[in-house]
């Protein structure tokens, strides 16, 4: 009887198929849907697959494939997008990357792309700002296929995945969301032990919305008797089931191994260990076809004929006999492109852990000869991670250490940083097994630890980089290199900063230091410029002398140009002459466009739309922060400096009423993802955008921002906005403890007199607080903080005005609330104008002119209905029920007015009568008054007969009748 090595047939998979259909359907709607398959090895991944892409294939959906290589973290990047973009690019055409070709070339060498030199850069910048360019076209390119028909996109093996897969991965999850795509992900849940990288990546898309996760689990015994009834195309003995199913525990893959390598009736000669289960079919094979299967297996899972017919060494004939014996007796499987695959990677690695030392070691330089001699051989683009994969399994040490350098060069040139700083590391690993690694690599080992650092900062990997930083500073001699020093220095600095473990300020001190007694030079005013650009935050003044210190010196070198980043800086940050600044910035953008400097204009460009947005020019600022995005992404920078003009302009769009288009604004700088504390700008304004919408999810945005409080240290004008975030929080939760604590912690800080445009903020927000809760003391020290901050701009202003109303009380509320509106209206802002305009109501309410109450409210409610605030509109529409407007804030008619008897009623009650005593005034049963109390806490959206009482004095609602308007 013949037994097949394969089973036909998909069993006891009904309900993870009915979830991958599932996801397809709600993908088709348009709805993001992302499905991780996890499972041991063998358990049946591909098998659910091959089904499930078959099915949504036939239904009109288009499936890509791409599978991760088993090279390691140094490996090839992106290896499985390469191999999906291939197949659009056979099926498709150029065209499709739509003039994208030279970019899209990272991926696919194909493309016609001319590769970068191998050299790695002096100095990498702070940030992978071209490798998220890429993600961008990535994301569109695979949203324009979804357009046209539902994208499948499966990517197989995601234990094997190197960063920057997964960080492109979790960019299409998290941050770009194309409609219409599924993205399938497989991964080995044996694989996953402690430390391995896949496991926090998986918790943090377990996070996002859309993802779900599957897990595939064994057979039972029936489902292992229908699979040996397949295979073996007669029903099995029930001892041959049990043996078998004992042996497997119902793992898919090893009862067909079994099967085959058993009795084909009765699959009773069970081999004893997993792998000689694994090797059995293996050793069945005649001994040239085990020579070239031993050879293959340290090439990889998958591997081309030329490259193994060059490897092997032998005779064309006798190679072609043997791989067709491994492809009938199905370890090797032919795809169409004309390579091979083994049929299972559990397959290969028993086969090369079979490999004996000597034998493992010179197949692996001859993998590495080969691709060395013929880089043709292996997938465009794929030869220098190769190369170095095969010497270091080879242990070649000097020859590992220089393929290992190039290809971290590749693997820059592919935005792949992750991947470079891993192979700069293995450099680093392999240099004191080299005695003449100095002279192969031509630098010094700090030179190669620079370059770590260097790549280190770019991936954003800012906590190895500060270890990095370590490791420089132990090794330098400050004496004889006092710049290198410096610039460690400079660098350990700002990274501490970043990551909001300390403000940096000894480090910066130290570098300053260094680099005032180092040798007088280009690279010395550089590096004294970085050091007073990173000091402006932390000590403006002495950012300021070291400033003047590098523009002498650039002076007397021609270098002016080198310090204009500084100048911006300094100029708004350590001097408040804004309109000033804005004349400079347009001579250093002028300055850095005639240079050629891309990095420094788009620098001038943030903070001149930050300065507008401080001026009060809320529309020159959004439109300038426009125009900066645009350049950003013209110059491949649109994720580093880049990303500060997409908060920038999402604050102005906040301040002009534009919500929707900065809850846009906002998502996409939710995608750029960046480390540290570079990203808090945007997520501050989101979070608080989401609070005054009510948002669903605005909880877990607050609660992401306010975390940054718990660091070691943030720059002053990062922390005090969420001061002012964390006080709203309360209120809006209504949690007067929580908001008198936040509030208390605010007036602590002791950087709040120093910056008036976040201070003035923070102290509306306690004035708030101070007022909702009656603390007279919290309004003392408001008042006295208010009496010292300068308000010169339209926004300080108003938020000036705004507290001196707050803490008005008596006949000075409403005159100071008209005030407070003026100055509103006079920056332009809709929604603090709003808020203040239903505080303005209620102060005339008390004074009894209801006209001004009226028009006030309905403004307010218009206000709230154009921005789309509806805790806003709630307040509106509950303060005209209170004073009896119809129409004013609601949506629809407006609500009943008090009549006459309720009028009566509500006079008694602000009497402190019951409810028998008033039935017995008013000559009405206990009952009907207790309905018309009822009534009358409903319309007044009061919750007791006390708040009733209260609000009807204050309302002045006792004194005459309410009159419609």
């Amino acid at each position: 009887m013949t037994v097949r090595a394969a089973s036909s047939v998909l069993v006891g998979r009904q309900r993870e198929i009915a979830a991958l259909r599932g996801a397809l359907a709600r993908a088709r709607t348009g709805e993001p849907s992302t499905v991780l398959v996890g499972g041991e090895a063998g358990v049946g991944k591909t098998r659910l697959l091959e089904e499930f892409a078959g099915g949504a294939t036939d239904t009109g959906a288009r499936v890509l494939v791409g599978q991760c290589l088993e090279l390691g973290e140094a490996g090839l990047p992106f290896a499985p997008f390469a191999a999906a973009l291939r197949a659009v690019l056979r099926a498709d055409g150029a065209e499709v990357f739509a003039g994208y070709e030279a970019e899209f070339a990272r991926l696919l060498p194909e493309l016609g792309r001319v590769p970068a030199a191998l050299a790695v850069p002096a100095a990498a910048p702070l940030t992978d700002a071209p490798r998220g360019y890429l993600f961008d076209l990535v994301a569109e390119l695979f949203q324009r296929l979804a357009d046209a028909r539902p994208l499948v996109l499966v990517i197989e093996d995601l234990h094997w995945a190197d960063r920057s897969t997964r960080d492109l991965i979790g960019f299409l999850v998290r941050a770009a969301r194309p409609g219409r795509l599924l993205l399938v992900g497989t991964y080995r849940t044996d694989e996953l032990q402690r430390g391995h990288p896949l496991r926090p990546f998986l918790a943090e898309l377990d996070r996002a919305r859309g993802v779900e996760r599957v897990e595939l689990g064994r057979l039972d015994r029936d489902g292992t008797a229908a699979i040996l009834a397949d295979l073996l195309g007669a029903e099995p003995t029930a001892r041959a089931v049990d043996d078998i199913h004992d042996r497997t525990q119902g793992n898919p893959f090893f009862i067909e191994e079994l099967a085959v390598a058993g009795d084909p009736l009765g699959c009773a000669a069970l081999p004893e260990t997993l792998r000689d289960l694994l090797l059995a079919r293996v050793d069945r094979l005649p001994e040239p076809a085990q020579r070239v299967l031993r050879i293959a297996a340290a090439g990889g899972s998958r591997f081309a004929h030329h490259l193994i017919a060059e490897v092997a060494a032998l005779p064309e004939a006798e190679l072609e006999d043997a791989l067709r014996a491994a492809v009938a007796a199905q370890l090797v499987v032919a795809d169409p492109d004309g390579d091979y695959e083994f049929r299972h990677a559990l397959v290969r690695e028993a086969v090369h852990d079979e490999l004996l030392p000597g034998e493992h070691a010179r197949l692996h330089a001859r993998f590495a000869a080969a691709i060395v001699a013929q880089p043709h051989l292996v997938a465009e683009g794929r030869a220098p991670a190769e190369i170095a994969h095969h010497w270091y399994a080879a242990h070649d040490h000097p020859r590992a250490l220089v393929a290992a350098l190039a290809a971290a060069c590749a693997a820059a040139d592919r935005y792949a940083y992750a991947e470079q700083r891993r192979l700069l590391e293995r450099a680093l690993e392999l240099w004191e097994l080299v005695p003449d690694a100095a002279d192969r690599l031509g630098m010094d080992h700090l030179a190669l630890l620079e370059q770590t650092l260097g790549a280190a900062v770019t991936a954003g990997d800012f906590s190895r980089a500060i270890t990095l930083t370590r490791a420089g500073l132990a090794e330098v001699d400050a004496d004889a290199a006092p710049l290198r020093a410096a610039r460690l220095q400079d660098q350990r600095g700002r990274l501490l900063a970043l990551l909001g473990k300390s403000d940096g300020s000894s480090e910066l001190s130290e570098a300053y230091r260094l680099a005032a007694g180092g040798p007088a030079g280009v690279e010395r005013v550089q590096l004294l410029a970085d050091i007073a650009a990173h000091l402006v935050k932390i000590d403006p003044q002495q950012a300021a002398r070291v400033a003047a210190e590098a523009a002498t010196d650039a002076e007397a070198l021609g270098e002016d140009v080198a310090l204009l980043p500084t100048r911006i800086a300094l100029l708004c940050h350590g001097e408040r002459d804004l309109e000033r600044g804005l004349a400079e910035l347009s001579r250093a953008e002028a300055a850095a466009r005639a240079s050629g400097d891309a990095p420094t204009l788009v620098l001038a460009m943030v903070y001149r739309s930050d300065l507008l947005c401080e001026l009060g020019r809320y529309a020159e600022s959004a439109q300038a922060a426009e125009a900066g995005v645009a350049e950003a992404r013209r110059v491949g920078i649109s994720r580093s400096t880049g990303a500060y003009l997409l908060s920038n302009r999402a604050e102005a769009l906040i301040a002009l009423g534009r919500w929707d288009e900065a809850e846009a604004v906002c998502a996409e700088a939710a995608r750029i993802d960046l480390s540290g504390v570079t990203g808090l700008h945007w997520l501050q304004l989101g979070a608080g955008l989401r609070l005054a919408r009510a948002h669903p999810a605005a909880d877990e945005l607050v609660d992401r921002a306010l975390a940054f409080l718990g660091r070691p240290y943030l720059w002053p004008n990062h922390r005090l906005p969420l001061h002012e975030l964390a006080i709203e929080s309360a209120l809006a939760a209504d949690d007067k403890v929580e908001a008198v604590r936040a509030a208390r912690v605010a007036l602590a800080d002791g950087s709040l007199p120093q910056l008036p445009r976040e201070g003035w903020p923070v102290l509306s927000a306690v004035a708030r607080t101070a007022a909702r809760v009656g603390d007279r003391e919290l309004a003392a020290a408001v008042a006295a903080l208010a009496a010292d901050l300068p308000a010169l701009h339209p926004g300080a202003r108003a938020h000036a005005a705004q507290v001196t109303a707050l803490l008005a009380a008596g006949d000075q509320a409403l005159p100071a609330w008209r005030a407070a509106v003026d100055a509103w209206r006079a920056d332009g802002q809709p929604y603090p104008l709003g808020r203040a305009l239903l505080a303005l109501a209620e102060a005339a309410a008390s004074a009894g002119e209801r006209d001004e109450v009226a028009a006030a409210v309905t403004e307010a409610a218009e206000i709230a209905r154009r921005l789309g605030a509806t805790p806003l509109a709630d307040t509106a529409a509950t303060l005209a029920r209170r004073v009896g407007l119809r129409g004013a804030g609601q949506g629809g008619p407006g609500t009943d007015l008090l009549t006459a008897r309720e009028r009566e009623v509500l006079l008694l009650v602000a009497e402190g009568h019951s409810n028998s005593r008033i039935a017995e005034r008013l000559f009405i049963s206990p009952k009907t008054a207790s309905v018309h109390v009822s009534r009358i806490i409903a319309k007044l959206g009061v919750t007791n007969r006390v708040e009733a009482a209260a609000l009807a004095h204050r309302l002045g609602l006792l004194t005459e009748p309410a009159v419609p308007r």
